[in-house]
């Protein structure tokens, strides 16, 4: 099944690269073109240098191979051969694979091979078997030596509590010499404590502090919204410092929510799974990408994590609007969202209807029971039907058709251009929705009108 042009550009690993690809998605610069229907395309490309580049790619995975001295996955000539495919069957029609494409598409269906790929696109190397004797501690634990990595974690365990009680007087000297102070201290004193969380070994705790610092002096309103996160900052430390009394569940969720690392566990959950959206956030030092998906079958939301260095974009890529027959394997802990992406079976599909949705009214009841299980959550992904965008005295909102409930877009939301997408698709009529429901208002991801099952993406994957 073909792809939209949209969902190639989706696969695009940065902004520069989907320009390229655009201008190489016409039959000029192609040659020796073809499909083999059930997924695989190929084609010589003309280079700068004349020669051409062998450009092959399995959009089952999706997956690429070509000659060319690029590192970006996909490059451009592997972008502009899906765009020239998704343009119809005249430009790539159904042929017989040359060699050097039938050679790399057989060791695509080898065992060794799909570990390559789960590897790169940062599941496990090993066999299962070996997934599971892994132990949060991530890394360090060698087969064999429980023992010692009981110790470490032990060890780290008391790191993490020294860096609790530490920040715990933090947030004490804050409150005793008034939150005026901390506008003007700076981001000095923050930063430095986000440094000892992280002699601490707890990633979690020294992030939320970053996040303090940079609310501070943050504009109209940051005292309450200092307060607030520092609440939220002093619950998890307490929560850490008396873990063994909480129940297992939200135990899991506090060792989430300061660092510690889980690992994907328990029985698949096989599933035609929708890929509702995929979108890039970065810092620093990581870029990660989010890729939701919803289970035909099980109802069920997972969400793919998957990381990059900074400026490259992570391996995995699902183009949104297509249906993936996987396997999944949940993680632990912070609602059981996360999963991993194990075994695909068969050709993505598009999707033929929009998922199924609810009120406003229902999608704020789903985050606040998300929230009695987990107090730092900061968005539960829902879906809305029927609402229709509306502009209001602070910004625009996504209002019931059927009923008087509205939710807020998100402030961050409304500067984005999948806003306007969102209001031209729907037209002043009503769509359904799919995005992040969260305390600051819902950000739209995804969106489907009521006369197309065509999924439209409000968000882009291509760094700028």
């Amino acid at each position: 099944m073909r792809w939209t042009a949209e969902q190639v550009l989706a696969l695009a690993p940065d902004a520069a690269s989907r320009r390229a690809g655009s201008g190489l998605g016409l039959p000029g610069p192609w040659s020796e073109t073809g499909g083999s229907g059930t997924g695989a395309v190929w084609g010589l490309c003309r280079g700068s240098d004349g020669r051409p580049y062998r450009t092959v790619v399995d959009s089952t995975g999706p997956a690429y191979r070509c000659s060319c001295p690029s590192r970006r996955a996909p490059c451009k000539h592997a972008l502009g051969l899906l765009l020239l495919w998704a343009g119809g069957a005249g430009a790539v029609p159904d042929a017989e694979a040359p060699g050097w494409a039938e050679e790399w598409l057989a060791g695509r269906s080898s065992p060794a091979r799909r570990r390559e790929e789960r590897a790169a696109h940062g599941g496990p190397s090993t066999s299962a078997a070996d997934t599971t004797a892994a132990d949060t501690t991530a890394g360090d634990t060698t087969a064999g030596d429980a023992g010692a990595a009981r110790r470490r974690a032990e060890r780290r365990a008391a790191r993490i509590t020294a860096g609790a009680r530490e920040l715990e007087q933090r947030l004490a000297d804050l409150l005793r010499g008034g939150l005026a102070s901390a506008a003007q201290s700076g981001y000095g004193p923050w930063e430095e404590t986000a440094a000892r969380m992280v002699d601490a070994q707890a990633p979690g705790l020294a992030a939320r502090v970053r996040e303090l610092g940079a609310l501070a002096g943050s504009g109209q309103g940051w005292p309450a919204r200092l307060l607030e996160e520092s609440a939220l900052v002093h619950l998890l430390d307490r929560a850490w410092l008396e873990i063994d009394r909480l129940p297992e569940p939200l135990a899991a969720v506090v060792r989430t929510r300061v660092g510690l690392t889980a690992t994907a566990g328990g029985p698949a959950v096989r599933d035609d799974w929708l890929v509702l959206a995929q979108y890039d956030s970065a810092d620093a030092k990581l870029t990660t990408r989010r890729i939701w998906l919803r289970g035909r079958e099980t109802g069920r939301t997972a969400l793919l994590l998957s990381y990059g260095a900074a400026g490259r974009a992570p391996g995995l890529a699902l183009p949104p609007g297509l249906v993936i027959d996987a396997e999944i394997v949940p993680y632990g802990g912070a609602g059981r969202l996360r999963a991993e992406l194990r075994e695909r079976f068969g050709t993505p599909v598009p999707v033929k209807a929009p998922p199924p949705g609810g009120s406003t009214e229902e999608a704020l009841a789903a985050y606040g029971r998300a929230l009695r299980d987990d107090p730092w959550l900061d968005a539960w992904p829902v879906t809305l039907e029927d609402v229709v965008p509306v502009p209001s005295d602070d910004g625009w909102q996504l209002a019931d058709a059927r009923g008087p409930s509205a939710l807020p877009v998100a402030p961050a939301a409304g500067f984005r251009s999948g806003l306007w997408r969102l209001l031209a698709v729907s037209g002043g009529g009503p769509v359904t929705v799919f995005g992040e429901c969260g305390h600051r208002g819902f950000a739209p991801l995804a969106a489907w009108s009521g006369d197309s099952p065509e999924t439209v993406a409000l968000t882009s994957t291509a760094l700028s």
